[in-house]
């Protein structure tokens, strides 16, 4: 009669709890590359809005009723304020609300959309990874090292041309899109610690914010409609409000959920080549030899910096 070695079960579980890691870790990993990919059109979106016919108000109070609105029988079960969560819900709402898009669309106007990409969504990979190494005693081991070295090579590449020239004024932008950075990675560090699922925080954020930008931003939509660019409208409130104020920002809720707050983070090193991507067609700008390396160290950097090469933990 045959019978099983008694650490059979505890290897079994062991399987499972690895099987499952790596599912989490591929929907993750999905989740975050959607979110992405939307964030680089909203780029190219938001610079051509802002240097346009809308103000950043106006196109940050189209960006944020709509997940106000949309997301309200989330937000409004736990009502408008998360008791005993005030902290990281401040954090959060300063990371990806109307404080938040203003500094960034203001930005814009100083800087091209390809600037945009390395000194933000770039940026904030790195900002996260030294946070959660010096005060959460993260640890990230040499494979995802190497990847936020390869980020902060890809980051210098594609910014530092833009952060020497100054005679232009755009080290204001530049300026603005560092501290958005720094905001949007307080965003990604405070997250699972408001306690809210993704669609309550989304819808949290969205209803504070257009509450805070309707006095400024809604006579600015009122003035574009007027003049005949209600087709922009509503080319933003698909874009802006749906797209970036909804499902990306939940998708990327998500995936902090599944992966954690620095490897989700380092998807968003891929927004400086999506950006790049589209504002050739879209706005024109065509990126050169430096970009190019730049843009692929970057892409180098997500794929080691994820944790995508980094074999699960059993046990």
């Amino acid at each position: 009669m045959r019978v099983s070695p008694p650490c059979a079960p505890a290897e079994a579980v062991a399987a499972a709890r690895a099987a499952s890691e790596r599912s989490d870790r591929l929907v993750g990993a999905a989740l975050a590359l959607f979110a992405v990919a939307i964030w680089g059109g909203w780029i190219v979106s938001t610079r051509h809005a802002v240097v346009g016919h809308l103000t950043p108000s106006a196109v940050g109070w189209l960006r944020f009723v709509v997940p106000a609105l949309v997301l309200a029988p989330w937000w409004l079960k736990i009502g408008l304020w998360p008791r005993g969560r005030a902290v990281p819900f401040l954090f959060c709402f300063m990371g990806s609300g109307a404080i938040f898009f203003l500094v960034v669309a203001n930005a814009m106007r100083f800087v091209p959309a390809a600037d945009v990409g390395p000194l933000l969504p770039g940026t904030m990979p790195l900002i996260v990874a030294v946070i959660s190494v010096l005060a959460l005693k993260e640890r990230l081991g040499w494979v995802r090292a190497a990847g936020f070295v390869c980020i902060a090579l890809g980051v210098v590449t594609l910014g530092g041309r833009g952060l020497l020239n100054s005679a232009d004024g755009a080290w204001r932008g530049h300026l603005l899109l560092l501290t958005g950075a720094a905001l949007w990675a307080g965003y990604t560090l405070a997250f699972r610690r408001t306690g809210l699922d993704a669609k309550e925080l989304v819808g949290l954020i969205g209803v504070w914010s257009a509450i805070i930008l309707t006095p400024v931003g809604l006579p600015g939509v009122f003035a574009a409609l007027r003049e005949g660019y209600g087709a922009e409208v509503l080319q933003l409130l698909l874009v802006q409000g749906i797209g970036s104020g909804v499902v990306a920002l939940v998708a990327f809720g998500m995936a902090i959920e599944k992966l954690g707050s620095s490897r989700a983070a380092a998807f968003t090193g891929l927004v400086p080549a999506l950006a790049a991507g589209l504002a050739v067609p879209l706005l024109d700008e065509h990126p050169d030899m430096a970009a190019i390396i730049g843009i692929v160290a970057t892409g180098l950097g997500v794929v080691l910096a994820s944790g995508a090469l980094v074999p699960a933990r059993r046990g």
